[in-house]
């Protein structure tokens, strides 16, 4: 069971330590270039090297996550009431956004703009969180 917090949002951390904060610092620094990537995606649409720029920025991101909660669990930083199956879930989801964002990129082969469409899709899907049965799984 997940216990949310009085505004709503789960929040599985009970504290932090030095660490911690610097691996944060560095998913602060990888969303701060976010902006130059989609950017870059933009400006040249038509070339693999900025799909896979925009690619790679994600894949930071996804890396570091992971990361910070793999490290949170290690130091003992998770909540008390944080089960095993909330902690497996939230690497799934992890593991399961990466796997289809690297799908997503390898699509360039065949045409760039399915590429950037399925990555959008991808990103839609985990933004709104649609009740989709089959999508549900993940």
């Amino acid at each position: 069971m997940i216990i949310a917090p009085s505004n709503g949002k789960p929040n599985h951390f009970e504290r932090g330590d030095r660490n911690l904060a610097w691996i944060h610092v560095v998913f602060l620094s990888a969303v701060s270039m976010m902006p130059f990537s989609t950017r870059l995606l933009a400006e040249f649409i038509g070339f693999k090297l900025a799909l896979l720029s925009y690619w790679a920025n994600v894949l930071v991101l996804g890396v570091v996550l992971y990361a910070s909660w793999w490290y949170a669990k290690k130091a003992g930083l998770l909540k008390d009431d944080t089960t095993p199956e909330a902690g497996k879930a939230i690497e799934r989801r992890i593991v399961v956004a990466q796997l289809l964002y690297a799908f997503g990129a390898a699509l360039c082969v065949v045409n760039d703009y399915a590429s950037i469409a399925f990555l959008v899709a991808v990103q839609l899907n985990f933004a709104i969180a649609p009740r989709i049965r089959w999508l549900n799984r993940f």
